[in-house]
């Protein structure tokens, strides 16, 4: 009978490092309403210091925490071969690319093998040790054993104050580079020691502390979850230890943020998968698959990585016990995962340095480079067709891996379950002897340098989409006494919250002249006043236009055009509508919270006008 592969639901949104796909939106949605949000792209690792703010993770209210128990449904029958106890046994034998002829039961982790697991696991772990202080995260500590704290009041408050801090630091580095972390971290915990400090703290101070670490959505959403977690009659400011309860209970808090929280704070064997985790596992388990898209491929990932944690506190010590309300819990889940970002972030990076990494012996790519250098034996030439993998994206021998956009390919919708798409009907015909033998010769440079250039194909590489281009007008409104005309944006969206220069979009970027946008500024600047008989056009002046500052967000090319103008009456004020946004005049401005881009664009008014 013919196995049909099962397919696995889409990956819950979170931090996880997947893009979503969406419907194109024109700029004027983008830059002026709520605009679908994802989650992080990169977690504890390297990401873009200040990026597009529309890609922000929106904070996910009751009705979708339904997903986690379709998931596992849906998961089972996948999980049950690749990663369950009674699994089918793997060879250890790599498969020969380019044709690369495999089953499914190929990418069961050899880290779950009886044969070399356990101590290869213990490998990564030791690790781990040995470099978790390298980069000096003030975030990383000791775990916090509750069977060496005998008081539960003193348990509680070191517990409380763990998870508040480990919550902090994995929302910073979504999208952020851990260097530029470290010193909001340091600065933000020094403000705000505990959870209870900060549900007291103005939002005003929050957007201020978080000023230049972009996303700025993160703020108000670490706001408000802190107020409904210190304020519920349960939780009283402990974040809860299940990751289940983190994802469903706590706002903003997605499946990688609560499987960092249950594992590194409270010992649970939670699966935490951010972008490096997801390079990372794709490699070992030999998946050549789009690990930021393709659902299957990331269910994979997340389903393997579970099996792994679970199996990591499994090899715990004899004293392991459960504690009543905190179940088994030790540092190696937390330890474990960690592991596997620092591994992904230091070593196993899309350049790799496959000779420093400790695990090397379960990757299967690794082992596939081996055998493509010669100094490793080779799987089967042939595969059942009723077996054959329906994860992998057929491979080409001649993509060049080198850099993240080498090779890179437009992502196409995955086959329904079914279709063997890893390989053709040619791929079963008998072939030359020797035919394999010279795609298996390395090609350049010593063995090393020919492994890492087949890890660096994996995971497949995608064509980016082209980053979109937009003009927008800002208007610095000046009155008599000095004060300036500021709006804030909506809670939602790009640049959540915070307060700019009036702004309005230009349609047609790139089609207008600089004597039409100085008419659409006038226009635009004369509906925001309020002035006697309701001609704000009359009260103004237009003193000129200052220049224009271009600002790159990830998927946003930006050009703004600043132009000042000057407010003839005293008496006019700004236009108030239920459509408008907030607004008011500031005589600060330099000290009001706003994004890095609009800061450039105020220095431009701020010279003009010293």
């Amino acid at each position: 009978m013919t196995r049909k592969p099962t397919r696995l639901p889409p990956a819950e949104p979170s931090r996880d490092g997947v893009t979503q796909k969406r419907p194109r939106r024109s700029l004027r949605l983008v830059l002026e309403t709520r605009p679908r949000e994802r989650p992080r792209e990169t977690a504890a690792a390297d990401g873009a210091e200040e990026a597009d703010e529309e890609a922000t993770a929106r904070p996910r209210g009751a009705k979708r925490r339904k997903v986690a128990s379709s998931r596992s449904l849906k998961f089972s029958e996948l999980s049950r071969r690749l990663f369950g106890e009674g699994a089918a046994a793997t060879t250890c034998e790599a498969c020969a690319p380019p044709a690369r002829q495999h089953s499914l039961e190929y990418h069961r982790p050899l880290l779950l093998t009886k044969d070399g697991g356990p101590e290869n696991r213990r490998s990564l772990l030791s690790w781990f040790d040995s470099v978790s202080e390298t980069r000096a995260m003030p975030w990383r500590k000791p775990w916090i054993n509750p069977r060496l704290v005998a008081d539960p009041s003193s348990l509680r408050e070191a517990l409380e104050r763990r998870a508040y801090e480990v919550w902090i630091s994995e929302i910073m580095l979504q999208q952020t580079r851990v260097a530029a972390v470290i010193e909001y971290w340091n600065r933000w915990m020094d403000r705000w020691p505990t959870i209870h400090d900060l549900a007291r703290a103005d939002p005003e101070d929050v957007l201020a502390a978080w000023r230049g670490l972009g996303y700025y959505s993160r703020a108000t959403r670490i706001h408000e979850a802190a107020k409904l977690v210190v304020q519920d009659t349960e939780m009283r400011g402990l974040l809860p230890a299940a990751a289940v309860d983190l994802e469903g209970r706590v706002p903003g808090v997605g499946r990688y943020t609560a499987g960092a929280i249950s594992s590194i704070v409270f010992g649970r064997a939670e699966p935490m998968v951010d972008g490096n985790v997801l390079r990372v596992l794709s490699r070992q388990l030999g998946i050549y698959g789009n690990v930021k898209a393709d659902k299957l491929v990331i269910g994979t990932v997340w389903a393997a990585a579970d099996a792994l944690v679970k199996a990591v506190a499994a090899d715990g010590e004899p004293e392991d016990e459960e504690l009543p309300g905190l179940g088994l819990s030790s540092d190696r889940p937390g330890r474990w995962g960690q592991a596997l970002m620092e591994l992904g972030s230091t070593v196993c990076t899309p350049r790799p340095n496959c000779s420093l990494c400790p695990v090397t012996a379960t990757c299967r790519v690794y082992g596939e480079g081996m055998a493509l250098a010669g100094k490793k034996t080779l799987g089967p030439d042939a595969v059942d067709v009723e077996d054959v993998c329906s994860l992998c994206e057929p491979f080409e021998e001649a993509v060049d891996g080198d850099d993240e956009e080498a090779g890179a390919r437009p992502a196409t919708a995955r086959k329904q379950p079914g279709s063997k798409k890893q390989l053709s009907l040619a791929d079963f015909a008998f072939k030359a002897e020797g035919s394999r033998n010279a795609s298996a010769t390395p090609t350049r440079g010593p063995p090393v340098e020919a492994i890492a250039d087949h890890a660096r194909k994996f995971p497949l590489k995608t064509a980016k989409k082209a980053v979109r281009e937009g003009e927008t007008l800002v208007c610095a409104i000046q009155r008599p006494d000095g004060s300036f005309l500021i709006h804030r944006r909506p809670q939602k969206g790009l640049l959540a919250g915070l307060w700019e220069l009036p702004s309005s979009v230009v349609d047609g970027p790139g089609e207008t002249t600089a004597k039409q946008r100085v008419r659409m500024a006038e226009s635009y600047a004369s509906t925001l006043l309020a002035a006697k008989g309701g001609r704000g056009a009359s009260a103004l002046d237009h003193v000129g236009a200052l220049g224009s500052v271009p600002w790159l967000f990830s998927h946003l090319k930006l050009t703004m055009h600043v132009h000042l103008f000057r407010v003839r009456d005293v008496k006019c004020d700004a236009a108030r509508s239920k459509t408008s946004p907030p607004s008011r005049w500031s005589d600060d401005v330099e000290s009001e919270s706003m994004g890095t881009g609009m800061r450039r664009c105020w220095a431009l008014v701020r010279d003009a006008t010293a």
